[in-house]
């Protein structure tokens, strides 16, 4: 929790790059997705992925997939002392061995402020590579008095089209993420949220440019 806490203090939640505030994302060139998959039945072992698209086009332009052996515990909260060292040394196989491609912003398949402490995956693996980052979860996790009730629901089956999307207030009033429909054809929403360095809006914005199915495509990839 004391690291926690002290790398917390280097989240920056707004925009910081020139390209973040343009409408159509002007400069931006290079998108990156993250993700760790395990084995069924294995979780000393997984599959740590870096992906990194062109934009807009989304086409890919790096990739490095790798089996790890993961050594720390799963302890609920505490999910990225497991996952993001390993993704750490991906970023830094990039930039030591093709630096014109590393990614301007990461797309990580987890939470960022949408966490007990405020300190999920995407901005670990932010303020350890010091990279925008965006949290892109596929399932609500249940912090701060939010749930996955009626309520839940029926504000989810009220995003009718691609691009609409609701905040998640937590019961301390703080917006902790966006749902998100990010695609016409999958009445499953995303939950977005800031990692590092990328305001909520801003965010938000980048997923759904990066949408051609429901998940965006570099964690697609």
């Amino acid at each position: 929790r004391r690291e926690q806490a002290r790398l917390r203090a280097g989240v920056v939640e707004e925009d910081t790059e020139e390209w973040q505030k343009d409408a159509h994302f002007t400069g931006l060139e290079r998108v990156g997705g993250v993700d760790l998959s395990y084995i069924k039945g294995d979780d000393s072992r997984a599959c740590a992925s870096l992906v990194v698209l062109s934009f807009p086009a989304l086409e890919v332009l790096y990739q490095d997939c790798r089996m790890v052996a993961v050594t720390a515990p799963y302890v609920a909260g505490f999910l990225a002392f497991r996952e993001v060292p390993v993704l750490v040394e991906a970023v830094r196989r990039l930039q030591q061995e093709e630096p014109q491609l590393q990614p301007q912003v990461l797309l990580v398949d987890g939470n960022g402020l949408l966490h007990p402490r405020g300190f999920g995956t995407a901005c670990h693996l932010g303020v350890l590579t010091d990279l925008p980052c965006v949290g892109v979860a596929k399932n609500l996790l249940q912090v701060d008095g939010l749930v996955r009730d009626e309520l839940h629901r029926e504000q989810v089956r009220s995003l009718q089209r691609s691009g609409e999307t609701f905040p998640l207030t937590g019961a301390s009033g703080k917006v902790l993420g966006m749902v998100l429909r990010s695609y016409n054809n999958s009445s499953k929403p995303l939950y977005v949220s800031v990692g590092h360095r990328v305001s909520l809006g801003t965010a938000v914005r980048l997923v759904r440019a990066c949408c051609r199915f429901r998940v965006p495509e570099p964690i697609r990839q």
